[in-house]
């Protein structure tokens, strides 16, 4: 046994709270333990009963006389500590507390809580809950259903966790009804012991499980999630619904990067880099979920079959949006097809066979589709016209289906009629059913992306040559003054040390010293403000390019100065920042920042004045490996400018992605930097360049 075999693969339970009466949580997890057919023992603990459902009780879990792999604790909070320790001198091996008022409502439930989690680790026992709604085991070796779920899923090869009780109901009779199988269930509750993670652990290696789904409100230990879901991955698909999407909450931040690093951007970064697949809802985990009976496809290319053409143009739509590709037919293909359809169908993708097409036509068509050497995968649509069964077409589906076992097929029964009946024959034949195309879009999708994930080389972080000592002094001379924000020339030269390259840059205490470091530079220069109370020099005119002469550079200083002294008052001035003029480059923004649960983040997009307002960014975890970095700079919206259009050469992606390795390293090897801004990070088609810099730091008694 694993240390969690005793939870989930229990050999006998004991309900400590078992009841007689009806609509009670003891009633109903005695009732579903009997009614499915837990094939272990079964014992009810009740002082005040002596049988529960025809089951004698034993009036505490000492009385039963003999061991126990698992303890259900279904009685009053004040209860439960005894309770527990009860079962720890009873060398009970498990725990499920159903019982709630621990931390959830904080104050003495949490200290409850807290002496709950000793009793448990003192005696090594292993416990989900409190405050959860059960465990289920449907495999038929167990057929374990100890919840208060009135509904058993069907058998089948996902497990899943939730961390909300209400929402584990919703998703069990969502599986029943969908038929889709459910091999183990687990409501977490507060998670004081078992965790998301041990979990993880405990199905990687579970035959029984081939794909894990996931509904989470927080991670515990997101880093060592990375770690074990970035394994696991790479063997079974892993899908997460995250709630929390909302920038609600998202602290007030002094740079870019931490503006626009809302608390859903590491979560995002997160799912990404472990190559877990993210849905936005249950609806959409379950529509990913249902395609994991097929085949991965070996590539994009997906073909449409349809007896109506509004569907299958829906379907086209939502494949493309999924990065799918509605693909040409060969020749070859069209001409077996043609002569087998009217002339008012439409041989083409999407194959639109019109509303006169019978199961023999879905066969052939289908048949013919997946004989075509450039289609991958298939979604065949239903709309069922009078006189026509979508059971008969569901088995011409599925005979087709079988024959062609690497290529992936889905279906979409759109009408009432027989619905069931179909839907029941695709799911013996392994084949999703769904509602509606943009449902199948999804789950091809799902299945697409676990394809490309598993192809995607392994990288790991590698080792660069950074001059950490000198950028250690740096930080440590800001911190020692009582700095919590670098001097761009500071910041600079941080960069600098971790092998990051910078503009050319002199600070200058005023026009006459700017004017001789410009000489010294080369004209044409950038011209910054320096002061400690301005952030955002742009802002408040604190910037000028393109500088020729001197006497264009004294000028612009001293009217700099002045309006500076209108704008910001309070504002100290302490010099300027020349730099030499970079022309010919497109404007790239890089940035770190540090989640008090994830470390820090790197950020990648476009830069200039409008990144904030467009918001066209990606995150990552560091540390980053090579793929992360790469993934970073394609995943952009605005990526089309950095290949280059209209004429304009391709940037230097490596160039940009070393930045990333860079900084992501930076932000490991110093806790105390906060927020890091590189804007512009400017790229040319070899090379790239930092010219602007921003490094905020936690106060130095953190």
């Amino acid at each position: 046994m694993t240390t969690l075999d005793a939870v989930l693969k229990p050999r006998s339970i004991a309900v400590i709270g078992a009841s007689r009466t009806p609509n009670t949580i003891g009633h109903q997890i005695m009732a579903n333990l009997l009614r499915y057919g837990f094939t272990g023992a079964v014992y009810p603990v009740n002082p005040n009963a002596a049988a529960v459902h025809s089951v004698r009780a034993a009036p505490s879990i000492g009385a039963l006389g003999e061991p126990v792999d698992l303890g259900v604790i279904v009685v009053p909070k004040e209860r439960v500590l005894d309770v527990a320790a009860e079962c720890a001198e009873a060398k009970v091996r498990g725990l499920v507390v159903i019982s709630a008022g621990f931390r959830e409502i904080g104050g003495a439930g949490a200290e409850r809580e807290r002496r709950l989690v000793e009793i448990v680790r003192s005696a090594g026992i292993r416990m989900v809950g409190p405050n959860c709604m059960g465990v289920l085991n449907a495999d038929p070796a167990f057929s374990m259903n100890c919840t208060f779920a009135p509904t058993m899923p069907p058998f089948g090869h996902a497990a899943f966790v939730s961390q909300s009780g209400a929402l584990g109901v919703s998703v069990l009779d969502y599986a029943k009804e969908y038929g889709i199988g459910i091999a183990q269930f687990v409501s977490m509750g507060n998670k004081p012991d078992v965790s998301g993670n041990d979990l993880l652990l405990h199905w990687e290696h579970d035959p029984a499980v081939r794909a894990i789904l996931m509904y989470v409100e927080n991670f515990g230990n997101p880093r060592r999630f990375l770690e074990i879901a970035s394994r696991i991955t790479r063997q079974k698909p892993v899908i997460v619904v995250k709630s929390g999407r909302s920038r609600v909450g998202a602290r007030a931040a002094a740079s870019h990067t931490g503006a626009l690093a809302a608390s859903d951007s590491a979560v995002e970064a997160l799912l990404a880099q472990a190559g877990v697949l993210r849905a936005d809802s249950i609806e959409e985990l379950f529509d990913m979920a249902m395609a994991f009976t097929q085949p991965l496809p070996r590539s994009r290319h997906t073909a449409v079959l349809t007896n109506s053409g509004g569907p299958g143009i829906l379907a086209a739509d939502a494949l493309e949006r999924q990065g799918l590709d509605v693909a040409e037919l060969k020749p070859a293909t069209v001409t077996r097809l043609a002569p087998l359809f009217p002339e008012e169908a439409s041989i083409r993708n999407p194959l639109d066979m019109i509303a006169s097409a019978t199961p023999e036509g879905y066969r052939a068509a289908l048949d013919a589709l997946l004989d075509d050497s450039g289609i991958d995968a298939a979604v065949a649509i239903f709309v069922p016209p009078l006189g026509l069964s979508q059971e008969t077409v569901a088995e011409a589906i599925a005979d087709v289906a079988r024959r062609h076992p690497a290529k992936p097929v889905l279906a979409v029964l759109m009408g009432r009629e027989g619905l069931p009946q179909g839907k029941a024959e695709l799911h013996r034949a392994g084949i999703p059913a769904y509602i509606f195309p943009e449902s199948a879009a999804r789950g091809l999708a799902a299945l697409r992306r676990q394809r490309e994930w598993l192809a995607r080389p392994e990288t790991a972080p590698r080792a660069l040559a950074v001059d950490q000592d000198r950028a250690a002094r740096i930080v440590a001379a800001a911190r020692a003054g009582g700095r919590t924000r670098l001097p761009e020339l500071e910041a600079l030269e941080l960069l600098e040390a971790y092998g990051i390259p910078t503009v050319a840059s002199r600070f200058a205490v005023d026009g006459d010293a700017a004017a001789r470091a410009a000489a010294e530079l080369g004209y044409p220069v950038v011209v910054k403000v320096v002061s400690p109370e301005i952030v955002h020099k742009s802002d408040v005119g604190g910037v000028r390019t393109g500088l020729a002469t001197a006497v264009e550079l004294r000028s612009a200083c001293a009217e700099m100065v002045e309006g500076i002294r209108r704008r910001v008052p309070e504002a100290r001035v302490s010099g300027f920042l020349v730099q030499r003029m970079i022309a010919g480059a497109r404007e790239t923004i890089a940035g770190l920042t540090r989640d008090p649960a994830f470390g820090p983040l790197v950020m990648f997009g476009l830069g200039g004045v409008y990144v904030e307002a467009l918001g066209d960014v990606t995150f990552r975890v560091a540390p980053l490996g090579p793929l992360d970095a790469h993934d970073m700079i394609t995943g952009i919206r605005g990526s089309a400018i950095l290949r280059g259009i209209r004429g304009a050469p391709p940037v230097d992606i490596g160039a940009l992605a070393e930045v990333l390795l860079r900084l992501g390293r930076l932000g490991c090897d110093f806790p105390a930097i906060q927020e890091l801004d590189v804007n512009p990070l400017l790229a040319f088609p070899t090379g790239a360049l930092a010219v602007d810099a921003r490094v905020l730091l936690s106060p130095s008694e953190l």
